[in-house]
């Protein structure tokens, strides 16, 4: 009797432009061209992803912060979904450029900024060198950026979760890796890394599908190499040197105690960097998807703290 053959994959062009309770629209900041998704009107929220997700990675809380009274945007970042696929830039310096630009291209002095994973390292790297776009940010699953490093060089567990770093050092093969057989790889990182029996099979499809954009697949890689072989270099202490200083504006940290990429022992210490105001909050039964495993649990921290701030 012959097997069935797997599920077809969705058309990776589809999926990032996926239809929804929301609008789609291309804009320029930085020297770049930026696929983002918006809902709603009133102060501006700006979303960030993380690895190996792209702007749907917000689905749920789109709509939340929408009906909550906020303009929300999911941007993909430079080298994800339907943005630029630029040969360089994948540092955090010039991803926090590129979130400012587009805050200003949107037509806002500032924003509110929540980030997951390297989305959150960003949104610490945006409040440190372009206060005057941020009023306030929330980092999902990543510690301020000194703290990063400091687990990744110090801690063995810290160091066997992110072992794949190493791999991702390699030219080409990790590219291969990536995209093998439908980007299988993809849905085991966001098995291994949840918490809990997220993420169902057409959710995972969807983030395969994506990762088989052209050149996407380089791109999130690039990221990687950067933190790993920027750390003796020169351009790695002067990133560690421009985020030394705590940040001015509300921090709010969400970590899963299920993480399986970043132990949340990595996250502690990091009110050290929040000089205005520091609110951790870790959440039982997930991982490093607390957005997605439990989209209603994360959505009641979030929308009462973006209440707290009173921007309206």
């Amino acid at each position: 009797m012959q097997a069935e053959s797997p599920p077809a994959l969705p058309d990776p062009l589809d999926v990032i432009r996926a239809e929804g309770p929301w609008n789609h629209r291309d804009v320029a900041a930085n020297a770049c061209r930026f696929h983002i998704v918006e809902a709603g009107e009133g102060p501006l929220v700006l979303l960030l992803h993380g690895f190996p997700m792209f702007w749907w990675t917000w689905r749920h809380q789109i709509s939340a912060l929408a009906a909550a009274g906020y303009h929300v945007v999911a941007m993909d970042m430079r080298g994800y979904g339907g943005s630029d696929h630029t040969p360089h830039g994948y540092d955090p310096l010039t991803l926090a450029a590129d979130v400012s630009g587009l805050i200003r291209t949107l037509g806002e002095r500032d924003a509110v900024v929540l980030g997951h994973g390297w989305g959150g390292l960003v949104a610490w790297t945006l409040a440190s060198q372009y206060p005057e776009s941020v009023r306030a940010i929330a980092s999902v699953s990543m510690p301020h950026p000194a703290l990063m490093r400091n687990a990744y060089t110090s801690d063995p567990e810290q160091r066997r979760l992110g072992r794949y770093l190493i791999g991702f050092q390699r030219p080409f093969v990790p590219e291969h890796q990536l995209t093998k057989d439908d980007a299988e790889l993809v849905g085991r990182f966001l098995t291994r890394w949840s918490g809990s029996a997220w993420p169902d099979e057409n959710t995972a499809m969807v983030y395969r599908a994506a990762m088989l954009v052209p050149n996407t697949a380089h791109c999130s890689i690039e990221f990687h190499r950067w933190a790993i072989r920027s750390l003796p270099r020169r351009d790695g202490r002067r990133f560690r040197s421009a985020v030394s200083a705590p940040v001015g504006v509300p921090v709010l940290q969400v970590h899963g105690q299920g993480d399986g990429a970043v132990l949340a022992s990595s996250v502690d210490g990091s009110e050290a960097y929040a000089g205005a105001g520091y609110t951790r909050v870790d959440m039982p039964g997930v991982g490093h998807f607390p957005h997605e495993e439990d989209p209603a649990g994360f959505d009641g921290v979030l929308i009462p703290w973006l209440n707290s701030l009173t921007l309206h």
